[in-house]
């Protein structure tokens, strides 16, 4: 099956890359490889989940975010490979958890992103990953994902 056509089975919307809120680009295609810079939980143009994991927003809801932080990094693959069907592996997954200095569910936070991947490619979407504790994110967002994703020789 086509990793287009699960997304679209799971009923998952891939969204078009928002513009850069400042000097850099959303992702960078070299020799093959994608690297996707950090991603908050935008939907349709609006933060989600924003504030500290365990203070303002519940683990649970920041695996929610991070799941909607890794399919929009995918908006940024898809961009740049044309089709998630050009995606050979998920080569690693960057999370950064805004929490305290007491808070240590971070890699069960950034499993939200995890599950997804995996939901959507299978042992090709198994990677390498760090789940980091923050003490602020961009725009207050609860979490950020970035990625790096090798594509298919075209």
């Amino acid at each position: 099956m086509s990793f287009e056509k699960k997304i679209s089975e799971l009923g998952i919307v891939i969204p078009t890359p928002a513009k850069p809120a400042a000097a850099y680009e959303p992702g960078v295609l070299v020799d093959g490889i994608i690297y996707v810079s950090g991603q908050l939980p935008m939907y349709e143009g609006v933060l989600q989940y924003k504030g500290i994991v365990g203070v303002d927003v519940k683990e649970e809801e920041a695996y929610k975010a991070a799941r909607t932080c890794a399919i929009n990094a995918l908006g940024v693959v898809k961009s740049l490979a044309g089709s998630l069907d050009n995606v050979e592996r998920i080569i690693q997954v960057q999370g950064f958890v805004n929490s305290h200095n007491n808070f240590t569910g971070q890699p069960k936070v950034i499993n939200g992103a995890s599950d997804v991947l995996a939901e959507i490619f299978g042992d090709a979407g198994k990677h390498a990953r760090f789940a980091i504790g923050n003490s602020g994110l961009p725009l207050g967002a609860s979490v950020e994902v970035g990625m790096i994703v090798k594509i298919k020789n075209k």
